[in-house]
């Protein structure tokens, strides 16, 4: 006769069975639970692999996050493992966090801070490099980045990220991760920023971040869907570095960004559909640097302002269909690089709207099909610029 053992799966409490969380992760097999009571833990954690650590408590909300997760604090690191759960914490005290120099890159824009990639060394508050999940935890005042995502497809999903001195959440070194229903707020660089990876970034809130809500750079290509970016200092997504940078971006509200709200540059090439792009303060959407976009079916609007909706500067380059443009300003759409636009409804509001669709000098345009209403021109020529199409404002 066989029998059969069935390994059951323990719960450790901390303090009540183990005098320290990484007493009890220590002790514990794959499948247990660490649970730990409410109180303020010093000391940096490495969890184990298939073990889930978890703060005791309800699942009501307070302030930030769950009220578990605010009562229960650790002053240190936490190193996450294959197939580990960390669930409901708040994690902070880690590096050096400085004030004076977060507010003097918050009141200059971002404008004074060098081009560093995210990857650079240091020391996040949760170090992410394996398949797991980080959960319902609220990270702030990290010295570097709160969660630091540098291999795997791990799920980080409703956790509250705010005032690191590098990004919110950072993915990097090739991820994967799904990156969904966070809320990151005044961090240093991005809200969520994604460097030579490809996370799935969907559901996040991203506001007042010194750069952008949510940042794309060194040949990334994430799926981008259903995210907030507004109140950011600079755009709302910001998309750079690259013709290997190649994004799908939609169904995303950006509105009320200090410049953009998508910002494109340094030669990436996304695609941007579907997005709702709300008074922001320069352009909706801008293409420089030799970038190149494709640009169909986004809402964008802006009650006041001079600066056109979409730009597309220099050596850029643009495919502009079946977008809705809402504006007074100077322009709908300005091109001084190449520009196909086609199936738009642009229409001008107020005194001052100008041209609803307006070449440049050494700019290539073809249009068609596009219907323009309340502009003070239709399509505006400069002498050398090579324009093709038809249409006239109504």
């Amino acid at each position: 006769m066989k029998i059969l053992l069935m390994l059951v799966a323990a719960t450790i409490h901390v303090p009540k069975d183990a005098t320290s969380i990484q007493s009890a992760i220590d002790a514990a097999n794959p499948g247990d639970t660490v649970t730990v009571a409410r109180g303020t833990y010093r000391g940096s954690l490495k969890l184990k692999p298939g073990i889930t650590v978890k703060s005791d408590g309800s699942d009501g909300k307070d302030k930030l996050g769950l009220k578990r997760a605010e009562a229960t604090i650790l002053v240190g690191g936490v190193e996450m493992a294959e197939k580990s759960i960390l669930d409901g914490f708040t994690i902070t005290g880690v590096g050096t966090y400085d004030d004076k120099l977060w507010q003097h890159h918050f009141d200059t824009q971002g404008n004074e801070q060098p081009h560093e990639h995210i990857g650079a060394p240091g020391k996040p508050g949760i170090a992410v490099a394996v398949d797991c999940e980080v959960r319902n935890n609220i990270v702030h005042h990290i010295g570097y980045t709160g969660i630091a995502i540098t291999g795997g497809s791990p799920r980080i999903a409703n956790n509250v990220c705010y005032r690191n001195m590098g990004g919110g959440i950072g993915s990097m070194n090739g991820s994967t991760a799904i990156i969904e229903k966070n809320e990151c707020f005044e961090n240093f660089y991005a809200g969520i920023g994604c460097e030579a990876s490809s996370p799935v970034i969907q559901g996040n809130i991203c506001h007042h971040n010194i750069r952008a809500g949510i940042g794309i750079s060194e040949g990334s290509s994430p799926k981008v869907s259903g995210n907030q970016c507004l109140h950011n200092r600079r755009a709302g997504i910001g998309i750079r570095t690259g013709d290997e940078t190649r994004p799908v971006v939609e169904d995303n509200v950006c509105r009320d960004n200090d410049m953009a709200g998508i910002g494109v540059e340094e030669g990436a090439r996304p695609t941007l559909t579907k997005n709702k792009l709300i008074n922001n303060k320069l352009v909706a959407i801008g293409i420089t640097g030799g970038s190149s976009a494709v640009i169909s079916g986004n809402e964008l609007s802006r009650n006041a302002g001079v600066p056109p909706m979409i730009v597309v500067l220099g050596s850029s380059s643009a495919v502009i269909t079946n977008n809705t443009i809402r504006s007074g300003g100077v322009a709908g759409i300005l091109v001084k690089g190449k520009a196909e636009i086609r199936g738009n409804h642009l229409i001008g509001t107020g005194p001052k709207a100008g041209n609803a669709i307006w070449a440049h000098a050494g700019a290539i345009v073809t249009h068609s099909d596009n219907t323009m209403e309340g502009w003070r021109h239709g399509v505006a020529v400069a002498p050398d610029a090579s324009v093709t199409g038809s249409e006239q404002a109504k």
